[in-house]
């Protein structure tokens, strides 16, 4: 296996003074049955790790401890978008059971059903994914951030030009810079005022995790294809995006959906590369929790007698260093709870 602890677990400063960060772990045997969620145990478990996060001693107070800092009224004034990964399908990608009761909890707490929005990339994806469903049944909203357009005054300047693909924003220009710039999508720079992340545990090849700063990353701005094919420049490209005020700042929770780990496949759903954990993870640290997982795949794979695939740490070094959260798996705390 890789030297994973000490390959991620450079100091970035001080043993005295380095930042630590709380994974809240849920885990019940029973909150799947061949691959298949059940939604009253997940329900429990995610009111549990809540909780346990915030040091509320209700739901409705954890939920609007993370979503207005203000009055209960002031939840009339945020619009909280659930970023998931859907593309690998319902039972592969984000589950839509652990959606349904994070909307439940927020509905719970005060929250306008038409102020919650569940999104991805593409709307199609989400459809395919069995989140339709969801929203005929709370009432909330699905949404593609490349349907809805993107913003030519939010972008993130990259040197690097692109292969600009229809419905990219600069896509058919011509001229000096063009295709080096990755536009923000309005849903993420213009209607959503907090963002809760969460992620299946399921491996990327480039990014070692399809986990919380990739999926965001990725799935918020334009013309992406020029960092997709290469690790190194995706290793630049996520924290760099990840770090623009337009997500950092609005990011309030990251949840790793680890029910199912699926350590080979990414994109595709391959249930035979897979193995059920039953667990969800909370933390308000993205690094953290996609450095857990990436060290979880790396043992998963070699338990399966699968190829090991070098880990892209370079990526979460980088972000470590912008601040977004910590690398050190020394400086995690991870904290179980019933």
């Amino acid at each position: 296996m890789f030297a994973f602890l000490s390959a991620c677990a450079q100091p970035l400063v001080s043993a005295d003074n380095a930042p630590r960060a709380l994974i809240v772990t849920v885990q019940d045997s029973q909150a799947t049955e061949a691959f298949r969620t059940r939604s009253d145990i997940i329900g429990a478990m995610v009111a549990c790790a809540l909780t346990n996060l915030t040091g509320k001693p209700t739901v409705p107070e954890a939920w609007r401890s993370l979503i207005s800092t203000q009055s209960v009224a002031a939840l009339d004034r945020e619009v909280v978008g659930i970023k998931v990964y859907s593309l690998p399908g319902g039972i592969s990608g984000t589950r839509p059971a652990v959606v349904a009761a994070v909307i439940e909890g927020l509905l719970g707490a005060g929250l306008p059903p038409s102020h919650i929005i569940v999104w991805d990339r593409q709307l199609t994806d989400l459809r395919l994914a069995g989140y339709s469903e969801l929203a005929a049944k709370y009432g909330i909203r699905l949404a593609g951030s490349a349907e809805a357009g993107y913003d030519e005054n939010a972008f993130y300047d990259n040197p690097l030009l692109g292969n600009l693909v229809w419905g990219d924003l600069e896509f058919g220009h011509k001229g000096e810079g063009v295709a080096r710039k990755s536009y923000f999508s309005k849903l993420v720079s213009q209607e959503i005022t907090r963002i809760i992340n969460i992620t299946p545990l399921l491996n990327q090849n480039l990014a070692g995790v399809s986990g919380n700063l990739y999926s965001l990353a990725m799935g918020s701005v334009d013309n992406i294809l020029r960092f997709e094919a290469d690790a190194d420049r995706l290793a630049t490209a996520v924290p760099e995006i990840y770090a623009k005020t337009n997500l950092s700042d609005r990011v309030v929770l990251n949840i790793t959906d680890a029910l199912i780990c699926q350590y080979e496949g990414g994109e595709r759903g391959l249930l035979h590369y897979s193995r059920t954990l039953n667990e969800l993870r909370f933390s308000k640290d993205p690094v953290a929790l996609d450095c857990l997982s990436i060290k979880e795949l790396v043992e998963l794979r070699k338990a399966a007698g699968a190829p090991l695939v070098k880990p892209n740490l370079e990526l979460y070094t980088n972000a470590a260093l912008l601040e977004l959260g910590v690398n050190d798996l020394r400086r995690i705390r991870v904290q179980k709870v019933p």
